[in-house]
């Protein structure tokens, strides 16, 4: 379908059939294109906006590091930080859902890129402020025919720079402390400069934290809305554990409610809403001909939510198959998203933490009101307010009592 976004062709690709085949092409017939380029004056040159040889070195190497199954080990830590969020959280009379579940996903990735405790809070804070400065000027940038005003252009590069020089600082930080095996000593085994390495980490901290913890505030949404679902997860959560009560990572594959949660919470809101590639030579498709440079553009929003794939789309159901090629959540090829297997274990992870220990209330409106289309689906104001379940009370109150505190 032809969308009119400009002088330059751009179509809408909706058969799901087709979307796979465009993203396994090959990269001398479709590639990245002026899309994914504007997104450089923030990540650099990374694996989000390279081609070619150097884009496959790059993801080999960060794949190894968050493979869901490699991303396991790390299990213990992301469920501490869970917790810690839920009770700072539990404490006050209600919360944002996004501004609860962002810094969370920030600091989930970077135990599984840096290691334990390598980002302060104040860093955290920083790169959150810093999206926050850039994320609307990006998704405004992306689509936009005419240029802006001068004083406006001015601006907006202000605007970037000082985004970008508060990521460098916590860039320079976190590169200090990281532990040699983590995501950072395998970009500095692969030979990466200075500047290289700062723009995958930028790179990973962007764009993994900002999506993740955009599908993460559903998460909590919808366990507050469900009837019975907390309770549901809340049983598998007790039989994927230890006797200490800690999530045992090699049954985690096998929790098939929470499982089915994060797919279909993805399935409704795919944090990469779009993507695109450009024609890279002039071809013929489904007898639409197609030159040099035209964008293709392909949206999980659409496709999850097309009535020829699935029953009733826009209801929320688990026991959908989530196996069927409409199902895109995070793209599919060769450039499939690199933090696939870490987002759908940190979605889990807190499906399954969030209800064996809390119980949920959505304060704001229901149904679900409409995210925003951005360069992720930024979810609107979730205010919701957490309480602590039994038996789970207990065990808090006997961690804070003066016999735990001496022993």
């Amino acid at each position: 379908m032809r969308l009119h976004l400009g002088p330059k062709p751009v179509w809408l690709v909706t058969d799901p059939d087709l979307v796979r085949h465009l993203l396994k092409a090959d990269e001398l017939l479709v590639d990245k294109g002026r899309f994914v380029s504007k997104l450089r004056p923030v990540v650099g040159q990374s694996t989000l906006t390279l081609n070619g040889e150097e884009n496959r070195k790059r993801r080999a190497v960060l794949h190894s590091v968050f493979a869901k199954g490699v991303a396991q080990r790390f299990v213990p830590e992301m469920s501490a930080a869970i917790r810690e969020a839920a009770m700072v959280a539990s404490r006050q009379s209600e919360v944002s859902a996004h501004d609860l579940t962002a810094p969370l996903a920030l600091r989930m990735i970077c135990i599984a890129m840096f290691g334990k405790d390598v980002l302060s809070r104040g860093d955290e804070r920083a790169i959150v402020e810093a999206v926050r400065l850039v994320e609307s000027d990006l998704a405004d940038d992306l689509f936009r025919v005419l240029p802006l005003p001068p004083w406006k252009a001015r601006a907006r590069a202000r605007k970037r720079e000082l985004a970008r020089r508060m990521i460098d600082a916590v860039v320079t930080r976190v590169r200090a402390r990281a532990a040699s095996s983590t995501a950072v000593g395998a970009l500095i085994n692969l030979g990466l400069s200075d500047v290289e390495i700062r723009d995958e980490i930028v790179t990973m901290l962007l764009a993994g934290h900002h999506t993740t913890g955009s599908a993460a505030a559903w998460i909590l949404y919808y366990l507050g809305t469900i009837p019975g679902l907390a309770d549901e997860l809340a049983e598998e959560a007790e039989a994927s554990s230890d006797e200490a009560g800690e999530l045992r990572p090699e049954i985690l594959p096998r929790a098939s409610k929470s499982l089915a949660f994060v797919r279909e919470v993805l399935r409704l809101y795919p944090s990469a809403h779009w993507f695109s590639r450009d024609v890279r030579t002039d071809i013929t498709i489904r007898n639409v001909p197609l030159k040099a440079g035209d964008a293709l553009i392909f949206c999980p929003w659409q496709l999850h939510r097309d009535v020829n794939y699935w029953s009733n789309p826009g209801e929320f159901d688990m026991t959908r198959n989530f196996t069927g090629k409409a199902y895109l959540p995070f793209g599919a090829g060769p450039r499939v998203c690199i933090g696939m297997g870490l987002a759908n274990l940190e979605l889990q992870l807190l499906a399954l933490e969030m209800a064996a220990a809390f119980s949920i209330s959505i304060k704001s409106s229901v149904p679900a009101p409409m995210p925003t289309p951005s360069v992720t689906l930024v979810p609107p104001d979730i205010r919701l307010s957490l309480r602590v379940r039994e038996p789970w009370q207990k065990v808090i109150s006997l961690s804070h009592s003066p016999m735990a505190a001496a022993s």
